[in-house]
């Protein structure tokens, strides 16, 4: 072989042997993982060991009433979670953007709740909304009001764990968008009270046209939060009453941990992943505007 053709791969093989412990880190615990649950998800395991059935388990996961129940109980939190996290999250970015003690004080007491375990903040809340003794139920009871059972009631529960999670994830979107605010160039912002445009003029048409990238960005976190925080969950209602608050993500476990159906589990992860893949693009592609159409 000519030396020419040897020069370039020996040179391949100084960065194969630098990159070959994050290639056998992803190959066991990222591509290894996905091919065992597009197998699982696909068979079933029986008496006489393991079968092929196709689509049984994903039809089965279908025709489940209780599966039904968390995908619209997940939409109904994702929406829940999501748009009051990113307008609270900007609200807190405009007023706090920009130099000064007094701000950078306020934008680390709205940090504050990302940094307690979300475990330790279901604790938290726990207290807040115990039935009739709960701090909200105590100042309801002031303010002569009647209380309510916010974990026990199904027309609440939902609601509860949905206001806990907009209360922790909210000072960490505002990271984001105070970094997107601060990119925006000063002379777009000039150029805008120089043409008389007033403080919603400049949100509408400077602002917010300019953080579309930054939202794009933040809305696939704060989707992936949606689908994949459940602690809180364990901690406060168990998936209950009645599967109120029972997520994609606490089925797929009672399944798997419970049930003992890896099978069905499987098939549950493989479309919770194919919708957050689908509206992560959805999302990404919205975010980078009309040139992501052309």
């Amino acid at each position: 072989m000519p030396a020419a053709a040897r020069q370039p791969r020996a040179g391949l093989l100084l960065p194969l042997a630098l990159l070959s412990p994050s290639l056998v880190f992803l190959a066991l615990f990222t591509y290894w993982p996905v091919v065992e649950v597009l197998w699982d998800a696909t068979h079933a395991v029986t008496r006489r060991g393991t079968r092929f059935v196709g689509l049984d388990n994903f039809a089965a996961l279908f025709a489940d009433p209780t599966f039904q129940r968390a995908l619209l109980n997940n939409a109904l939190y994702a929406v829940g979670t999501v748009v009051p996290s990113l307008v609270l999250a900007l609200a807190f970015a405009l007023a706090l953007n920009g130099a000064g003690r007094v701000r950078a004080l306020m934008r680390a007491l709205f940090f504050l709740p990302v940094m307690i375990p979300l475990v330790a903040a279901a604790a938290l809340f726990l207290f807040l909304f115990l039935p009739g003794i709960g701090l909200i139920d105590h100042h309801l009871a002031r303010l002569g009001l009647p209380g309510a059972n916010w974990l026990g009631d199904p027309d609440l529960a939902l609601a509860a764990i949905t206001v806990l999670t907009v209360w922790k994830n909210a000072g960490y979107y505002m990271l984001f968008i105070l970094a997107g605010l601060q990119a925006i160039p000063d002379e777009a912002k000039e150029a805008a009270l120089l043409d008389g445009a007033g403080p919603w003029q400049r949100l509408r048409f400077v602002i917010l046209p300019a953080l579309r990238p930054t939202f794009a960005f933040v809305g696939v976190i704060a989707l992936l939060n949606a689908v994949t925080q459940v602690d809180h969950v364990f901690v406060l209602t168990k998936g209950g009453p009645s599967d109120a608050t029972k997520l994609l993500l606490f089925y797929i476990y009672e399944q798997a941990a419970e049930r003992y159906d890896a099978g069905r589990a499987a098939a549950a992860t493989v479309v919770t992943l194919g919708l957050l893949a689908a509206l992560t693009t959805l999302s990404l592609a919205r975010g980078q505007g009309p040139e992501a159409a052309r």
